[in-house]
């Protein structure tokens, strides 16, 4: 069961099992009160898109044009529906669903089948215009600030997410932020 899968539980850490603990999710306060805390609109999921090979995007890149970028890979895409499983088990079975328009990050929003999709520019990757990341990321604050109603998923790019929460999100991670505020991490989970 998935939500299982997704719980952690509390052990003695030896040096044994270290190395494993990649595999578990990374939880920073009781699960099922994130969970809650989404469905009442007071927090909101910022996800990492799911697994798409390589780092960046090839210097022919085009946003409109998904063959130009880097995309999806079979198991990116069934990493996103575990994902979008994972929100309904835990009761968000609806959601306000903003993306970026790169077609990887699309494709992980549209796959999670918790909502309509719609594209934010905030969202979009600055990895190769940095110059542009304060813009964005001052944009995705105003966009939690202001927020207000039930669940709001956005899905980005690590390197929006890591300037937005100082968090480096593994691929299909969701980390929960607290809405009016300024976007503080109140746990995460790796799927």
């Amino acid at each position: 069961m998935a939500r299982a899968h997704a719980n952690l539980t509390v052990m003695h850490l030896t040096r044994r099992m270290m190395p494993f603990m990649i595999l578990a999710p990374v939880v920073a306060r009781g699960e099922d009160q994130l969970w809650r805390s989404i469905r009442d609109g007071q927090t909101a999921v910022i996800m990492r898109h799911a697994i798409a090979p390589g780092t960046g995007d090839p210097p022919d890149f085009q946003a409109d044009d998904c063959s130009t970028q880097r995309n999806l890979s079979d198991e990116g895409r069934s990493q996103a529906r575990r994902v979008g499983a994972l929100f309904r088990q835990n009761g968000v079975v609806s959601a306000h669903v903003l993306t970026s328009a790169w077609c990887r990050v699309r494709e992980t929003a549209e796959l999670l089948e918790i909502g309509s999709v719609k594209l934010e520019p905030a969202l979009d990757s600055f990895f190769a215009k940095r110059d542009a990341g304060s813009a964005r990321t001052e944009a995705v604050r105003a966009i939690l600030a202001r927020w207000s109603g039930s669940a709001l998923v956005l899905v980005t790019h690590q390197v929006n997410i890591t300037a937005l929460t100082g968090v480096y999100p593994a691929s299909g991670e969701i980390i929960f932020v607290r809405t009016h505020a300024s976007a503080e991490v109140l746990g995460r989970v790796r799927t």
